[in-house]
């Protein structure tokens, strides 16, 4: 009985996975994160509604099908598909949910930072029952900041400070390092940590997984 009681006990979190890859592709990379941190987290990974339009970066490396969760022009002051990609998102944690946080990578990243704060003003994931409580954020960007317009809808997702327990993965070589940095200052008490790597999902050294695993147990 002892081992249900701990199941049910670890927070249901919902994947987002990159641009042009997949929830297999997510699963795959932090699947090499270590158990004593994923064994306390119950992850669920969802591929996105839209098909990729393009050539994805990962070809070669992994294999498809490649997924987008919406598309947008060349400087990012247009977004496409996004209040289908939203409708979507809503539909999959109704269905399957609940679910306690969000945890995105690059696109998704970007996607599940602007949620909540879309979630509070209404204009998102209205049908979902529970609030969303935490984030794990790797390779983030905001909507709104300097290199990403924002669809209408996300227009004031961080007119005020996220009030959530938020975990924000930031590399050094990543070309996104810029915007990741700028996501944190739109979160109230954001837990930073800082890997060497470019823009993916990093292995996790000692001293990270001291940090994710205080986070996870903060928010249980």
């Amino acid at each position: 009985m002892m081992e249900k009681s701990q199941t049910q006990k670890r927070p249901r979190v919902l994947c987002l996975h990159g641009f042009r890859t997949s929830a297999e592709i997510l699963k795959k990379l932090v699947s090499r994160w270590p158990e004593s941190v994923t064994q306390k987290l119950d992850l669920v990974f969802l591929d996105a509604k839209f098909p990729a339009q393009g050539k994805s970066d990962v070809e070669g490396i992994f294999d498809p099908p490649y997924f987008e969760w919406f598309q947008n022009n060349q400087d990012f002051s247009e977004y496409m598909n996004f209040e289908e990609c939203l409708a979507y998102i809503e539909d999959f944690m109704v269905e399957n949910g609940p679910f306690d946080g969000l945890l995105g990578f690059s696109q998704g990243a970007i996607l599940a930072a602007a949620l909540p704060g879309m979630q509070a003003q209404g204009v998102a994931l209205g049908k979902v029952k529970n609030k969303i409580k935490f984030l794990i954020l790797i390779s983030g960007a905001k909507f709104g900041g300097n290199k990403f317009g924002a669809p209408k809808l996300a227009s004031n997702a961080f007119s005020k400070l996220i009030d959530i327990p938020s975990i924000h993965f930031i590399g050094e070589t990543d070309f996104m390092k810029q915007e990741s940095s700028d996501l944190v200052e739109s979160f109230l008490e954001p837990v930073v940590i800082h890997h060497p790597r470019g823009h993916t999902v990093p292995r996790l050294d000692e001293k990270s997984v001291e940090t994710v695993v205080g986070f996870i147990e903060k928010i249980y």
